[in-house]
């Protein structure tokens, strides 16, 4: 056994000096406390996260969709209303996933049961707590991703084997959003605050091109739309539902790799600051 930690020990030996205090490479100590947790958890309440997309789906896509007819999809060529939606409705679901599981989770742990005061007393640095956490927030996604997805191939709402790419471009989405949200958190004092949550997620999701183009709004209102990052994951996913890619891809992506390490450097440190003074 020692000579397979060997290359993980000296590893963490040479890390950077600045690295040290904060990271002991022990996040799969934190993952596996998670899923000790949710193996004894409500699977009602986690399962709420997967029907809402599916109920939405049915409700716009098929129901008002009738009305609707066709509309214009990333290539310009036309699509039926469900197609419009339906990467659009996995963003959001990933968004929600990733979102909850950081936001109401982290901000008991973090305010009320004290488990990261207790974690960082051992070896375990804050971003090994941030890691841990974060990877449990895209498991609940993954689940979100691959059942929403099954859904989609039933309904024959999947044309492109590209389609497949949703799940881990789903996974990156929840992973920008599950840092973010932790690192947000991290501020928050008192449960009232968790109310803002829902007041930013249900603006975001009518706004961001999720049930209608973006075509619609004014030029300054498309501007704004373009910002947040719900509208770059919904652009992304409808890309790889018929297999189409332009410059923008790019963008997207990068928009959720910046998330990504703006919220795991900003909670971190967070961290650091409030249990390791």
């Amino acid at each position: 056994m020692s000579d397979v930690m060997a290359p993980v020990k000296e590893r963490l030996a040479n890390r950077p000096s600045w690295l040290a205090p904060l990271y002991a490479g022990n996040a799969s100590a934190v993952i596996e406390r998670g899923f000790r947790v949710i193996r004894n958890a409500n699977w009602g309440v986690i399962a709420t996260g997967f029907f809402e997309p599916v109920l939405y789906l049915l409700a716009m896509g098929v129901g008002m969709g009738a009305l609707v007819g066709g509309v214009p999809g990333p290539d310009g060529r036309e699509i039926s209303y469900a197609m419009f939606i339906a990467p659009a409705l996995l963003a959001t679901s990933a968004m929600n996933g990733a979102i909850y599981d950081s936001v109401n989770n982290v901000f008991f742990k973090l305010r009320y049961s004290k488990v990261y005061e207790g974690m960082l007393q051992t070896s375990l640095g804050p971003m090994d707590v941030a890691l841990g956490e974060i990877f449990m927030a895209l498991f609940r996604g993954l689940l979100y991703a691959v059942g929403f997805l099954g859904v989609l191939g039933v309904m024959g709402l999947v044309t492109s084997w590209w389609a497949l790419a949703m799940i881990p471009v789903a996974l990156l989405i929840a992973l920008g959003f599950a840092s973010l949200g932790m690192a947000v958190t991290s501020f928050m004092k008192s449960f009232q605050q968790l109310d803002l949550v829902p007041m930013v997620l249900l603006p975001m999701f009518l706004f961001s091109s999720t049930l209608f183009p973006i075509s619609v709004y004014p030029g300054w209102v498309q501007g704004v739309i373009q910002a947040l990052p719900l509208w770059h994951g919904v652009e992304l996913m409808r890309q790889l539902s018929i297999g189409f890619f332009s410059p923008m891809t790019l963008v997207h992506l990068s928009y959720f790799a910046g998330m990504t390490v703006l919220g795991i450097t900003l909670v971190t440190f967070r961290l650091r600051k409030l249990f390791l003074r």
